[in-house]
């Protein structure tokens, strides 16, 4: 079962001036779901980053059920689909991504939280039959922002409990080769360079003695935009983007690889894969009558909305792995995953920023041995918190690895351990 469609996002602060914001999603239910065997489903909510880049993509180009064909003509299945674990939906968020639409005015994290939410409680009191299940918030890229400042958003709404909400049964958030704390993360852009898990050079030792160079500036910078929302935070956020992106990604990209994938030529810039047949056969009249787009006021579906992606160069550097922190000191659990070849989310900054985190379990977290599991990838685990480096996967782990991938969240949803 399936159903498709929009949301509106009353109640929010950030659509109380005729924004009239709509998000679209797309649901499908748990594949071969039977209520009496399958008992409790959990509900993943699916968040593809960018900022401005549409979750419709991740649905049929990573881990939905069905994949485009090449022709973009139709579809096929896809037996790794995360639906085999549980209920999935796929929103395309903020409005102005993908088949959402209304006043495109989000630009940080408060915004884009307080809309998902609203989106949330649209959702889950319009269909009640799903509120019982465990709630699992799944980010991956920019996700890295938009998961744990939604999933903290619940948290904090669910404690709140105001007039008009209902309880969400939020149990879980994980992020995928996400940018989740950037004052660690950009750290290790040189390493990835050039000390890598599979030993590949990826510039000159001149590139990366340069690139380490511009470490210390870089994060200084960072920590400035994380002291507050002031003007001078927002301008020393403003100039990290500018001086860190510059001095730490530019010498990739001057190579010509993948950023996505260390091992690959970009073959189509800017996003280095041909998405045209999924932009063919959802800008298909039978497709978006099938899915009900509102076809008056959506735009014409792309896979990234660039016009949003501008409007997100303050919020970039922002810190979120706090947010995890409150939500595992009240028995939230969080998986954070990552493709060891991906360069621009890359596992060693993930692997760092985890395993740096101040939190009541992370001494025990830091204590814990990093082990194999199922000959998928190295994992590290403790107190509620996980960190697994996925071997030989780049940026888009479903994409790459699709049968570990539904191993690993079949395990994380179920409670199993790592």
């Amino acid at each position: 079962k399936s159903m498709s469609g929009y949301m509106d996002v009353k109640g929010s602060k950030y659509d109380q001036d005729g924004e009239d914001k709509h998000l679209f999603f797309w649901m499908f239910e748990k594949r071969n779901h039977d209520p009496a065997a399958d008992g409790v489903v959990p509900f993943v909510v699916w968040l593809t980053g960018g900022p401005g880049c549409s979750s419709t993509l991740a649905l049929l180009s990573e881990n939905g059920p069905c994949s485009v064909n090449e022709d973009g003509e139709g579809t096929s299945v896809n037996p790794y689909s995360w639906t085999e674990a549980a209920h999935v939906l796929w929103l395309d968020q903020p409005a102005g991504v993908g088949f959402s639409y209304g006043t495109e005015n989000d630009k940080n994290e408060e915004m884009i939280s307080e809309d998902a939410y609203y989106f949330l409680q649209a959702f889950f009191q319009t269909h009640s039959e799903y509120a019982d299940s465990p709630l699992y918030i799944i980010g991956e890229s920019y996700g890295g922002h938009y998961a744990p400042a939604i999933a903290h958003r619940t948290w904090k709404g669910n404690k709140a409990a105001a007039e008009g909400t209902i309880p969400l049964k939020l149990t879980g958030v994980s992020v995928g080769n996400g940018l989740t704390k950037p004052e660690e993360q950009y750290k290790w852009y040189p390493e990835m360079v050039w000390n890598n898990s599979h030993g590949i050079k990826v510039v000159d030792e001149g590139t990366y003695n340069s690139m380490k160079g511009v470490v210390p500036e870089c994060t200084k910078l960072i920590a400035k935009c994380n002291e507050g929302d002031g003007m001078v935070d927002e301008f020393a956020c403003q100039t990290a983007f500018i001086l860190c992106n510059t001095g730490l990604t530019s010498p990739y990209q001057m190579t010509g690889l993948n950023p996505y994938d260390i091992r690959k030529k970009c073959e189509k810039p800017p996003l280095c894969y041909d998405f045209s047949n999924v932009q063919k056969w959802l800008n298909k009249d039978s497709t978006q009558e099938a899915l009900n787009v509102n076809k008056k006021h959506a735009h014409r579906w792309d896979s990234c909305n660039m016009g949003i992606n501008l409007k997100f160069h303050v919020d970039w550097m922002k810190d979120f792995s706090g947010y995890i922190v409150d939500m595992l000191e009240d028995g939230i659990t969080a998986l954070i995953y990552a493709g060891d070849v991906d360069f621009i989310c890359n596992y060693l900054g993930n692997k760092a920023w985890t395993h740096e985190l101040k939190w009541s379990g992370g001494d025990d977290f830091r204590n814990a041995d990093e082990h194999e599991w199922e000959d998928i990838g190295l994992a590290r685990t403790a107190n509620g918190l996980t960190f697994l480096q996925v071997y030989d996967a780049g940026h888009m782990v479903p994409s790459d690895k699709p049968e570990e991938s539904l191993a690993m969240l079949k395990n994380y949803l179920s409670g199993g351990s790592f």
